[in-house]
């Protein structure tokens, strides 16, 4: 296992040049991505552009028009990103009785997509598209993008939203936009989602005990007519945190292990005729091992678990009908966390997993980013995965579900970006000569980011 100590360029925000000095200015630098990122000081949206060659991140900006929230009462919580249009998710400190909902932005990165590839065009700034923020979206926590479409979870609604991105015109104006998202019941208490093939959901309850413990409700989804529900089931343990969906499997994650259920059936699905498998992830001081959410990339679904010497990092191969785990054991320091991972395949070599060491901000330990090669004798199974490098990074500052690092990639593979929450800091690192090409101190509390687009086609 190679290791490396992260070195850092000092890279001023003022180099470089940005995608968009002023609004609807053509930019003349050919662009590699577009980045969001919350601020968690300000609670609001950030963005910059990386040019082409990663040697700087672009000039940062808030999002123009987004809204100004109250930093004492309400939270950004998760954000994704799919057909040009980036959801943010807003939680408040009320069970969503002050203001709580989610906020729509035009990212302005268009793709053209040409089947094994997409040619990406930066034609404008990011703009707001729409807000719903009001005291009735119950307070979501969680947001999904399964299958190109945004699934927000609303906990105190019992139920989530729907909202397909491909069907916003860019006529539609902010109102039009609030009509085509739609409420779907299922879930309660903190709910997560899993979304097959954009026809059945499956929104988990996170009790522990009493008659909802183990419950994941069912509905049956339809873009052109209304949702059905379909029914429920219940799994051996309850206090369920974590879902997703891949090659025809729901993957849930009880207080014991992780569960997983055939869902490729023909519909209408019959809740009695899912059989519910359980994979074990062992135990520590006589406490099952768990995980809390899972990333998928291809055939395959990744996931952490543990602590300190115990974490893991760990996989299975969802397109087996018997699902093998492959676990790589990450060796963490007694009080370091692993958070991810994320995934991703570069633009040469073998996929890649991403998993950090993140602690309580209150805690002395090693700040450290744990790099996974996912399938080094590319055969297609990552059971040969391997530690390829480690890394010390800056610092987190996690208090409850805030303050982690988090990453993403561009869209060819080039690159990867992660925050510092706690230094004010991003870093922009090559993924194929896994080497850092840039620090940019931000300021603030940079945590959650997306990344859009690739490499900007040449006219």
């Amino acid at each position: 296992m190679a290791r490396r100590t992260l070195w850092f360029m000092g890279v001023a925000l003022a180099v470089g040049m940005v995608g968009f000095a002023l609004p609807g200015r053509a930019s003349e630098t050919r662009m590699a991505m577009r980045i969001f990122f919350q601020d968690e000081d300000a609670q609001t949206l950030k963005w910059a552009d990386v040019p082409a060659g990663g040697t700087a991140v672009g000039v940062v900006a808030d999002v123009p028009g987004f809204p100004r929230l109250d930093t004492e009462r309400q939270s950004l919580v998760q954000m994704a990103a799919a057909s040009g249009l980036l959801m943010v998710g807003v939680r408040d400190d009320d069970d969503g009785n002050f203001q709580s909902g989610w906020v729509l932005v035009d990212t302005g990165v268009e793709a053209e997509d040409h089947g094994d590839h997409s040619h990406w065009r930066y034609v404008r700034p990011p703009r707001v598209r729409a807000v719903q923020l009001d005291t009735q979206q119950g307070n979501p926590a969680h947001l999904y993008c399964y299958d190109g479409v945004f699934y927000l979870a609303n906990d105190q609604k019992s139920g989530f939203t729907r909202l397909d991105p491909g069907s916003i015109s860019p006529a539609d104006d902010a109102a039009a936009i609030r009509q085509k998202s739609r409420f779907i019941s299922g879930g309660g208490g903190h709910i997560t989602l899993a979304v097959h093939n954009r026809s059945l959901a499956f929104a988990t309850w996170i009790d522990r005990e009493g008659p909802n413990k183990g419950r994941v409700d069912i509905a049956a989804l339809s873009p052109a007519g209304a949702p059905a529900a379909v029914g429920s089931i219940y799994l051996p343990t309850g206090g369920l945190h974590g879902a997703t969906a891949c090659q025809g499997k729901v993957f849930l994650a009880p207080a014991d292990g992780i569960c997983w259920i055939n869902v490729n059936l023909p519909l209408p699905l019959d809740p009695k005729l899912l059989a519910i498998h359980h994979v074990a992830l062992g135990r520590v001081d006589d406490k099952p091992l768990r995980t809390g959410a899972f990333h998928t990339l291809g055939k395959h679904v990744g996931f952490v678990t543990g602590a300190g010497k115990h974490a893991a990092v760990c996989f299975v191969d969802a397109s087996q009908s018997q699902l093998d785990l492959i676990r790589v054991p990450l060796k963490m320091a007694d009080d370091n966390r692993p958070t991810g991972p994320a995934l991703v395949q570069p633009r040469k070599g073998p996929p890649l997993a991403f998993v950090f060491h993140d602690h309580p901000a209150d805690v002395e330990a090693p700040n450290r980013l744990t790099i996974v090669e996912l399938d080094p004798n590319r055969d297609g199974s990552w059971k040969d995965a391997r530690i390829a490098q480690e890394l010390d990074v800056g610092k987190s500052r996690v208090v409850g579900h805030s303050g982690h690092h988090h990453v993403d990639f561009d869209a060819d593979g080039r690159y990867a970006v992660f925050t510092n929450p706690g230094d004010g800091t991003l870093v922009l690192m090559d993924l194929v000569r896994r080497s850092v090409l840039a620090e940019a101190r931000v300021g603030g509390a940079p945590s959650q980011i997306v990344a859009v687009g690739g490499r900007a086609t040449k006219d």
